[in-house]
């Protein structure tokens, strides 16, 4: 998209010739402008002084407090008492310089991101599975090629409106869409098929479905044969899922099981596509493995218009995840603890070895650390709104108020920075240069189009300044965006995610100015829009199929609590709502979080439409206006997870955690539902 400035201000176009979204933008895009120069933007560092308020201060005052604070920590707890908290919205080149600052100027372990909540369980899945993690391995353009594509938790058309164009193109060249999503959201409305499975039944779901591709004949027997391993022991294990189990497990009926099967079994070109709906639970990664599964035994992936595909929710959770700032990695989505991807990293670095750490605790681990004996004592935040974001939220907001010092980079108070000891405004997105990578790997340009105001520093400036304030200077250099994506080019060479063929010039000339996709080994590459055509990238060359059993959830229903939670994203809204918050057409469309219920839900509850109820669940309790709809299940209910404070919805879910990806289980818990007291008293007697 492109900024324009008329007599209204500043505001923005899509650009039609961008092969992804052809110009088009949700109301979120469209409206991004309005926050550039909001009157609550962040335009002086913040200090909190004696009187425990926040307060103006200097540049060098907020530095030199950052910097002795750090150092004191360190010096009393140790070097990974200090932690470091990214985003899946910095670009290639803060993402990168974040964890060398962590690994670096710090010499800390423990750096995460707030992708651990978005992408981690699909990531997982697909390297253990595929040998590499790639959100997209193909075009985004190959939706509207495939004959059939079941889409698991995901609500395309108010959460990727732009995208939704493809599924459209999809069923007008009569291709077949089903949807499982425990809501008939619009995308699943507008679907051929919806399978309304119960939460936490995902992979319940999946082993039914290739029970029935077993039990019917509908599976690729060439392809598990020539092409992947493991099979046998996956075939054992969905034996047990026939399909009147099954929706006894899930609550999808047999009927639409059996059909939705077939209708995979019997499709040239099959795309399986999951998103944050399996994703976010504590068997997220096992979720994720059984819908692998499913696109492996159907023989799609690597074939065009074919596949298996998750669906990227954060602007960079694609590139975010690849260069460092995740717990386990090093750039070029190498592993931490691999020798010769440490050596190779130390020398682009021109540090030894032996200072770089190993890998650290990820997001939620660190958060439960606060406070305890070798725990997390100080921690940096740039790109993320924990205090909203996190689950078990009103916990995780009481161990950041237990941390001896905590920074937070950001262009707007939010409540995490509202929390901090030191706030250093940010430059915005139109204000800085850098590169983005989107959910098919394809490496885009993203360049200035204002100057940041007065007293505002970029994130690679801050993190230069805060790298020299602690001793560091001489590895934090950095002038430019182009310089650090110089360096990151050396850093990935070689890695599963090589960028090193990558450049600005490349970016910036007519043939590539469309973006280059990784793996992309020399400059003279075209880059590698399609993965897995011909092999894996594992030790054999072929995908592993992964035996995997439907468990309960870990915080399941009880007669105190009847009910399961979900939470998830709204068309007005995005993330945190830091920055949607503060638009006033996206206030007007959604000001507050709305719980979606079922009718007869609600009778048995004694609950009224346009009302306020009260959902409680094992960690805490909240209040919000009710909505009826016969479009969500009996035993569920829906909140979006956009506000903070009292509205939060990350104060009642569960930190449950995937043992692999660490995730936490936000899609599902057990909730009471009771009519909230004030409605209570403003209810008519019956």
């Amino acid at each position: 998209m492109h900024l324009t400035q008329g007599p209204a201000g500043t505001g923005v176009v899509g650009n039609q010739k961008f092969p992804v979204n052809e110009g088009g933008l949700c109301v979120k895009g469209w409206t991004a402008a309005s926050i550039l120069d909001h009157p609550d933007r962040l335009r002086a560092p913040l200090i909190r002084g004696a009187s425990g308020r926040l307060e103006p201060a200097t540049w060098e005052a907020a530095l030199q407090r950052v910097a002795s604070t750090f150092r004191d920590v360190q010096r009393r707890y140790g070097a990974d008492a200090v932690a470091v908290f990214g985003g899946g919205s910095l670009t290639n080149e803060k993402a990168y310089l974040l964890g060398k600052f962590a690994r670096v100027a710090l010499g800390t372990a423990n750096i995460d991101y707030n992708g651990r909540f978005c992408m981690s369980s699909a990531a997982a899945a697909q390297s253990m599975a595929f040998g590499v993690d790639r959100g997209l391995p193909f075009p985004i353009a190959d939706i509207a090629e495939a004959d059939a594509i079941l889409l698991v938790g995901s609500n395309v058309a108010e959460t990727m409106p732009p995208i939704m164009r493809y599924f459209e193109r999809q069923q007008e060249k009569g291709g077949k869409l089903i949807v499982a999503d425990p809501r008939r959201t619009p995308t699943a409305q507008w679907a051929t098929c919806h399978l309304p499975l119960r939460p936490g039944s995902d992979t319940a779901l999946a082993n039914g479905l290739l029970h029935v591709l077993v039990r019917d004949n509908l599976v690729d027997r060439d392809y598990i044969r020539n092409r992947t391993d493991d099979f046998d022991q996956v075939r054992r294990v969905v034996a047990a899922y026939w399909p009147e189990r099954v929706e006894k497990l899930t609550g999808v009926p047999e009927r639409l099981l059996i059909d939705s099967a077939r209708l995979l079994g019997t499709a040239g070109r099959v795309m399986v596509l999951t998103a944050r709906g399996p994703e976010q639970q504590a068997q997220g990664v096992n979720n994720t493995l059984a819908f692998i599964n499913l696109a492996l035994a159907l023989g799609s992936v690597g074939k065009p218009a074919s596949g298996f595909g998750t669906l990227t929710g954060q602007g960079n959770g694609q590139g975010g995840r690849e260069h460092g700032q995740k717990a386990d990695q090093l750039p070029g989505y190498r592993r931490i603890d691999d020798p010769a991807a440490r050596e190779h990293v130390a020398a682009v670095w021109g540090v030894p070895v032996s200072t770089i750490p190993g890998a650290g605790m990820s997001a939620c681990r660190q958060f439960a650390s606060i406070g305890a004996e070798h725990g997390i004592r100080a921690m940096f935040v740039m790109g993320s709104n924990i205090a909203v974001s996190a689950p078990d939220g009103m916990r995780v907001g009481e161990r950041l108020r237990a941390l001896d010092c905590l920074v937070v980079a950001d262009f707007f108070l939010s409540e995490t920075a509202s929390l901090a000891d030191v706030v250093l405004p940010s430059a915005q997105w139109a204000e800085e240069e850098g590169t983005m990578t989107n959910l098919e790997g394809r490496v885009i340009r993203r360049r200035r189009a204002l100057e940041p105001p007065a007293d505002v520093r970029t994130d690679i400036d801050i993190l230069c300044a805060v790298a020299a304030a602690l001793g560091q200077r001489q590895h934090f250099t950095f002038g430019a965006p182009r310089e650090v994506f110089e360096e990151l080019r050396k850093a990935s060479a070689g890695g599963p995610a090589d960028y090193s063929g990558i450049t600005y010039e490349r970016l910036d000339a007519p043939g590539d100015a469309d973006g280059l996709f990784w793996p992309c080994p020399a400059v003279d590459h075209p880059g590698t829009p399609r993965l897995f055509a011909e092999s894996f990238p594992t030790p054999g060359g072929r995908a592993r199929f992964h035996a995997v059993s439907h468990q309960s959830p870990v915080d399941d229903r009880d007669d105190d609590h009847p009910l399961y939670l979900t939470t998830g994203r709204l068309l007005a809204h995005y993330q945190s709502g830091t920055q949607t918050r503060r638009v006033t057409e996206l206030q007007e469309a959604a000001g507050e979080p709305v719980v979606e219920m079922h009718p007869a839900t609600a009778r048995r509850h004694a609950l009224r439409d346009g009302g306020r109820v009260t959902l409680t669940t094992r960690r805490g309790a909240g209040t919000f206006m009710l909505r009826l709809t016969p479009t969500i299940r009996e035993d569920t209910v829906f909140l979006p997870f956009h506000w903070g404070g009292e509205q939060s919805a990350n104060r009642l879910t569960s930190a449950a955690l995937d043992p692999t990806s660490g995730m936490p289980e936000f899609k599902v818990c057990a909730v009471r539902a009771d009519i909230a007291q004030d409605s209570a008293a403003a209810a008519p007697p019956t």
